[in-house]
């Protein structure tokens, strides 16, 4: 099932999922923070700023977007048209393994957590007019995203941190969306990986941060690529 709230207002990144009283190891001396004193999964809303008045619609065009390649390797995001509608399928809306546990928050913005407790998983799409994207290079701009959703200003240090995985594409169980990764832990139990993809071509980008406490961080990482894929219209 498609989530059809895609593309909000004008977002600030800044503090989505990061607020800082724990930090948190990646490599070397980079270093990450995410919120211990909210429930895992839960954080700051992000902050409207201002924008243009021609925003896109909620609704996807009913006019094609054009011929998409048939994969969407960091390369491929050049092929795909200023005029696409790019959103996250909701493949947890029904998943008896899921449940809800911040609902769309019109923002672009919302949550799932497993049914035992051990992990979240946070979503968001939308426009990224604050952060430095590089035209034609998705791999940089998705680096530059993660680096702005952690309050980072050093975007060399996470594209060093960071490496690449993947989302489906279209339809869930593939492998064909390149995305950019990080992951980090706590020292103990609570390990979490954060994996966003820019779109330079459209000036839409999307993430998902995957956190679990006793669970396993990356089975459920690969569940929720499987089960959510990147749709573009």
């Amino acid at each position: 099932m498609t989530r059809i709230s895609q593309v909000s207002p004008l977002l600030r990144l800044t503090a989505v999922a990061v607020v800082a009283l724990a930090v948190l190891p990646l490599s070397g001396c980079l270093y990450a923070q995410i919120p211990t004193n909210v429930p895992s999964g839960e954080g700051p809303d992000p902050v409207p700023s201002a924008g243009p008045s021609d925003l896109p619609s909620d609704e996807p065009s009913d006019a094609p977007a054009g011929d998409l390649p048939a994969s969407m390797s960091f390369a491929d995001g050049t092929a795909v048209p200023p005029s696409a509608y790019i959103q996250w399928g909701d493949g947890l809306i029904v998943d008896d393994g899921w449940k809800t546990v911040k609902p769309d928050d019109g923002n672009g913005g919302w949550t799932y957590g497993t049914v035992d407790d051990t992990c979240t998983a946070q979503f968001w799409q939308g426009l990224i007019p604050d952060v430095p994207t590089v035209p034609g290079d998705d791999s940089a701009s998705s680096d530059a995203m993660l680096a702005v959703i952690l309050g980072e200003s050093d975007v060399a240090a996470i594209s060093t941190a960071a490496t690449t995985g993947s989302f489906s594409y279209q339809i869930g169980g593939n492998s064909d969306v390149e995305a950019r990764r990080l992951l980090g832990d706590d020292g103990g139990d609570r390990r979490w990986i954060m994996a966003a993809r820019a779109f330079t071509a459209t000036g839409v980008g999307l993430y998902v941060i995957v956190d679990c406490t006793g669970g396993d961080v990356e089975a459920t990482m690969a569940e929720v690529v499987e089960k959510n894929a990147v749709v573009i219209q």
